[in-house]
């Protein structure tokens, strides 16, 4: 799914400036399902068939549709094997819809229909704590926004941009807060199309889905800068790209959505392994929603779409929060027999609850298991919204 819907948020922080770390935005016991569950989608686009995906073009905007975003994820290692865990995510929303009756005289520079987020958050593993950043920014003046060819996202200073007019490897990742981030992610993954050839349903309702593709494994190198000491990292990274229109439908309370990256039998060829999505669309009394879905991607770069049916996901301990009371399950088992897969995923830090303008928990997680009869291991991100009671 897009964990992302959330950045809807920015409607209810009347945020038309920068507020990288403004705690004064934070509104205690806000749900996603509050602010995804009614609104007004009259007269936006909505993802309601299959299409074509065409590229560079859409790595950019589709300003017809209210939501749209940009989500990097990954685990980095220094040469010692001190870990880190990553996300790096821009948002657009529109703030009304397009109005075709508009006039096309001239405007100030600072008129804008679109207000922009960004989250940057990193998990220091072994040092047993995480970093979280936010800024809103106007869609005007340069402040903010987003280029398909030569690809660049911004927040100001905050981007993902490739160096080529066309290509998007490599893609250069930028944030700072109170630790620096610089990331070089290269080609890996070919894009695959998530749900129906790009198409993802989330709920029954027509028109209650995004399109949504990815590239689920990126080997990336660069440097994290943390207590005033530039650390050399590598690892691998998971590009999300999604634009909607859609609401949480009535019952949705928020979601889990894993994005995971199993060990190959290989080091020499680090792509030849399997990647795995699986979102659990989740209902107000905890069960999952069918419209539950996921993706499978073999060694050979063939993808598989997960239905509801295929994957049995159960939780196996949880982590309160002493910040929030939200009860977080941070150890899962997900079983997909038809593929001879059966995996633990534990959170490689409890810890990893964002106090930004939603709580939500986002971090690095362990893999271990069974696949066809052989033990394997690997990493990956969840993503847990919706937990935070209102009040």
């Amino acid at each position: 799914m897009r964990r992302a819907l959330l950045f809807m948020a920015l409607q209810l922080a009347a945020a038309c400036g920068t507020s990288d770390d403004d705690r004064d935005v934070q509104r205690p016991g806000l749900q996603v399902a509050d602010v995804l569950g009614n609104g007004d989608t009259e007269g936006y686009a909505k993802a309601l068939e299959i299409r074509t995906f065409e590229f560079p073009a859409d790595h950019g905007a589709h300003p017809d549709f209210r939501n749209e975003w940009w989500y990097f994820t990954g685990n980095l290692m220094t040469a010692t094997g001190r870990r880190f865990g990553y996300h790096l995510t821009f948002f657009r929303n529109r703030l009304a819809p397009p109005d075709p009756t508009a006039s096309d005289g001239p405007v100030s520079r600072w008129r804008t229909d679109s207000v922009w987020m960004a989250h940057f958050a990193l998990a220091d593993v072994d040092g047993g704590r995480t970093f979280d950043h936010e800024r809103f920014v106007r869609g005007a003046g340069g402040l903010a926004g987003v280029t398909a060819a030569p690809f660049r996202v911004h927040c100001e200073d905050w981007h993902a941009a490739s160096d080529g007019p066309e290509e998007l490897f490599p893609l250069r990742l930028h944030a700072e807060g109170e630790v620096t981030f610089d990331l070089t992610l290269e080609r890996g993954r070919d894009v695959v199309l998530q749900g129906e050839r790009g198409l993802s349903r989330k709920s029954a309702t027509p028109g209650n889905a995004s399109y949504y593709y990815s590239i689920p494994r990126m080997l990336g190198r660069g440097a994290v800068t943390i207590d005033g000491e530039r650390l050399e990292v590598s690892g691998s990274g998971w590009f999300d790209r999604e634009w909607s229109t859609s609401a949480l439908d009535a019952g949705q309370v928020g979601w889990d959505w894993f994005a995971l990256q199993l060990d190959g039998d290989d080091p020499a060829d680090p792509l030849r392994a399997v990647d795995l999505m699986w979102y659990r669309m989740r209902r107000s009394d905890g069960t999952a929603d069918p419209a539950s879905k996921g993706l499978l991607v073999d060694e050979s770069g063939t993808s598989a779409a997960l239905d509801f049916e295929d994957v049995t996901l159960t939780e196996l301990r949880h982590w309160t929060s002493p910040e929030s009371g939200a009860r977080y399950p941070v150890a899962w088992r997900l079983v997909i027999p038809s593929r001879e897969l059966d995996l633990t995923v534990e959170a490689a830090l409890d810890d990893q609850e964002l106090d930004l303008s939603f709580r939500y928990w986002e971090g690095a997680v362990d893999v271990s298991g069974v696949r066809n009869g052989n033990a394997v291991t690997g990493h990956g991100y969840l993503e847990m919204t919706g937990y935070v009671d209102s009040r």
